[in-house]
């Protein structure tokens, strides 16, 4: 999380899903976003905004409904701007139960984001479930008052609720760690349940590294990896996810960084790793 306390505040009123809404051209394939004011991270958007425009436009061009969203490998070489920005989309290989689907976003003429999506049915149902993650213990979030919209720097986090329980950054710290609660202010029941959502609130919270560092450091996202394995679907918009991250490794101002979102009643619905550099 970047950015300088004297950015203009976020504009009201263009919510998530109309900020990364594609719109389809007659050309199959062909996607065309409207990045808006807002939502900036630095000189660019928030990376969460252009991951989630780049999967809406993906499961748009997905047909077979039984194929959720299963894993997203995005990287970020370049800053998305304010303004028009064109997503094309293609096939890689569809399956007799998988789809593996591409996408670019452009603007002027230059790839300023891309992304591979595999999207596929159930398998396997006799299979067991479970999982080995133990889910964060986090203090009941009614317990833990929000940060003030606009404390955060970038202009982007004041679409976003924050509930820390630390570590805070910048106290240089022992261990670069990172959770709490968060959630999108403007959430609706409609919204919770994509893949997009789940991307941009796991792409929404500072780097964890930000603990053990004692000044602030412009970083940015330049590779983001999601394993969705559960899905918001008819939980309360109100009630916020729980959030933990731990970053790996820190070598030549490359960041190795895990996330992890949860339901407040400890169900793992998503898993982010990301590769942050430090800018400068």
């Amino acid at each position: 999380m970047t950015g300088s306390p004297s950015e203009a505040p976020a504009t009201q009123g263009v919510d998530l899903e109309r900020a990364s809404r594609p719109r389809p051209r007659a050309d199959k394939g062909v996607y065309d976003v409207e990045i808006p004011d807002g939502w900036q991270q630095g000189r660019g958007a928030f990376g969460g905004l252009t991951i989630a425009a780049l999967t809406r436009s993906i499961e748009l061009f997905e047909t077979n409904a039984d194929r959720p969203l299963r894993t997203l490998s995005v990287e970020l070489p370049g800053a998305v701007r304010v303004g028009p920005a064109e997503v094309l989309v293609e096939v890689v290989r569809i399956g007799s139960g998988q789809s593996t689907i591409a996408a670019r976003l452009l603007q002027a003429g230059e790839v300023r984001a891309t992304g591979v999506a595999v999207l596929a049915r159930p398998r396997a149902p006799d299979a067991a479930t479970y999982c080995e993650l133990t889910a964060p213990d986090l203090p009941d979030w009614r317990s833990i008052a929000p940060i003030p919209s606009g404390v955060l720097s970038p202009v982007f986090a004041r679409q976003f609720e924050y509930r820390t329980v630390g570590p805070l950054p910048f106290e240089g710290g022992p261990c670069a760690r990172a959770q709490g609660w968060v959630r999108l202010r403007d959430a609706t029941a409609e919204t919770l349940g994509d893949a997009a959502y789940l991307a941009a609130l796991l792409d929404a919270w500072w780097p964890a590294a930000f603990a053990r560092m004692t000044t602030p450091r412009p970083v940015g996202t330049v590779a983001f990896n999601l394993q969705v394995v559960g899905s918001p679907r008819g939980i309360d918009p109100a009630v916020p996810f729980a959030y933990r991250a731990h970053t790996w490794s820190q070598v030549d101002g490359w960041l190795v960084e895990q996330r992890e979102l949860w339901t407040a009643d400890g169900r793992l619905l998503a898993l982010n790793q990301q590769t942050i550099a430090i800018i400068a």
